[in-house]
């Protein structure tokens, strides 16, 4: 057969999202039929195999087996998971050799990677392509991402989301090949606007532990045991989706001073710690030290914004605290970016702040994306003004995000305002979007917030990971989009 490699817009490039890098065509198809298998060549991959088989029966209704490429070779129509650590992707971007796939139509599939997680997204594509026709184009797509973290952000702290949809959210994220769920897990209402008390301020810490140190602590309106956070981490495993769970201090902290009234900032008269009090960081240092070994990834954000301008000793102290005390507990720490508001910057690295951890750069004013890579930092694009849902707001955006601005104008390097990085620039490791549920007295759910995100879900995914397709306008990347609208495994949004 012959190949010729073909432009991303071309008619017989199959609809992925996000979209393939590239894109090489062979003559004929290939028309997958009941009783396939999908044969893996190496046994990390046996629980990927199994669950391709449940999912293309899901989604076009044929049905097949899994078993060992050991035990049996492959035949006509068959489907094969291989492990090579030596694949060539043909780039020099870091990110192939870590999510990179080929995937290979021929008298048979071959999904191959150098890692269980590119083989993973490879069968992402293949059940995408499923969806148009089980009749599959001959062919080699070789894939890889742009940024290695591609991300969302869920407030679950001012408004509780039952487990069964964050499981949901894994899966949806694992779809579009998004690796990166960040979980806001405590925070309170906004008393300025609400114009309340900060004694009858809604607020809650959603993570349920046995030890009776911290009794009183978790929410009573919703919570999350040590079990269900096990299972949705086994889950996010599966789906090659990293959990980064957010415990935010020492501003939006009012449920630690609900639950120790002593610590909080005037008097208690805040939902900000009294850094002066050596007890205060003392007991957040608890708090991680409780909660780490629960979170199986390689990060944990400790939130570390929006505190009074006024203390920033206080504040410096702590940020080099907490960072260092989640880095010996063996994670990756990352926060808000603060620093222009806070300090006019990190200064000094040595008698400055902590520079070993990751900055989510959210709003240009705090801490742009240029001050932080200029102050040495790893940095995530979660700017506000682009990627900031609030649901039933007046600011940000109060339905879904802005689907054709993120099209035309958008990618993981653009902060806006002049603050714009280069495209792949070494400290930008990627983007998240992010959900807020800062209007705690408004009356709406799950299936509320899902239908907000999901608009421009794959649209955000298609930026992350591959970004502009030549010759391809917004108009045709949603209708392609619709085509695989459809995802395996959901259970709770039915």
């Amino acid at each position: 057969m012959t190949s010729t490699e073909v432009p991303a817009t071309h008619s017989s490039v199959p609809v992925v999202v996000p979209a393939l890098q590239r894109w090489s065509a062979d003559a004929g198809s290939l028309a997958l039929a009941d009783g396939f298998q999908v044969l893996w060549a190496d046994s990390s991959l046996e629980a990927t195999a199994r669950q391709l088989v449940s999912e293309i029966a899901e989604l076009a209704g044929l049905t097949g087996t899994a078993a060992s490429a050991e035990n049996m070779g492959a035949g006509t129509g068959d489907l094969v998971l291989v492990l090579d650590p030596a694949l060539d992707f043909g780039t020099d971007n870091s990110t192939a050799a870590a999510e990179g796939y080929v995937l290979t139509v021929g008298t048979g599939v071959v999904l191959a990677s150098r890692t269980s997680t590119g083989v993973f997204w490879a069968t992402r594509s293949l059940l995408q392509m499923l969806l148009a026709s089980t009749e599959l184009p001959c062919g080699t797509a070789v894939d890889w991402p742009n940024y290695p973290v591609r991300g969302f952000m869920l407030d679950v702290g001012r408004r509780f989301s039952q487990l069964g949809y964050l499981a949901d959210m894994v899966r949806y994220m694992g779809w579009f090949k998004l690796n990166t769920f960040l979980v806001h897990l405590n925070d309170n209402e906004i008393a300025k606007d609400t114009k309340r008390s900060w004694d009858v301020a809604e607020q809650a810490f959603r993570l349920e532990s046995k030890n009776p140190w911290f009794a009183g602590l978790a929410a009573t309106d919703g919570s999350y045991t040590r079990a269900e956070w096990d299972s949705l981490e086994e889950l996010a495993a599966a789906h090659h989706v990293n959990l980064v769970p957010e415990i935010d201090v020492p501003a939006h902290a009012r449920s630690l001073i609900k639950w120790k009234p002593e610590l909080g900032l005037n008097g208690g008269d805040s939902d900000m710690l009294d850094l002066s009090r050596p007890e205060a960081t003392e007991l957040v240092k608890e708090l991680f030290t409780e909660f780490v070994p629960w979170f199986a990834g390689p990060v944990v954000h400790f939130g570390a914004d929006e505190y009074a301008k006024d203390h920033e000793a206080e504040y410096k102290q702590f940020f080099n605290e907490i960072s260092a005390h989640v880095r010996s507990l063996g994670k990756q720490p990352m926060a808000w970016g603060s620093l222009s508001t806070m300090a006019n910057g990190a200064g000094n690295p040595e008698t400055g702040y902590n520079r070993d951890v990751v900055i989510c750069a959210w709003n240009n004013e705090w801490y742009s994306g240029q001050a932080a890579v200029a102050d040495g930092y790893k940095i995530i694009n979660t700017n506000d003004e682009f990627l900031y849902i609030v649901p039933f707001a007046d600011y940000y955006h109060g339905g879904p995000l802005d689907g054709r601005l993120l099209f035309e104008t958008w990618e993981p390097h653009v902060f806006g305002e002049g603050k714009n990085l280069y495209p792949q620039h070494p400290q930008l490791l990627g983007a998240a979007s992010a959900l807020w549920n800062d209007l705690v007295l408004k009356d709406y759910d799950e299936s509320v917030m899902h239908s907000m995100i999901e608009p421009t879900f794959g649209l955000l995914a298609q930026k992350m990971w591959r970004g502009v397709v030549p010759g391809m306008d917004y108009e045709a990347f949603m209708s392609g989009a619709g085509t695989v609208s459809r995802w395996p495994g959901r259970e709770f949004l039915q």
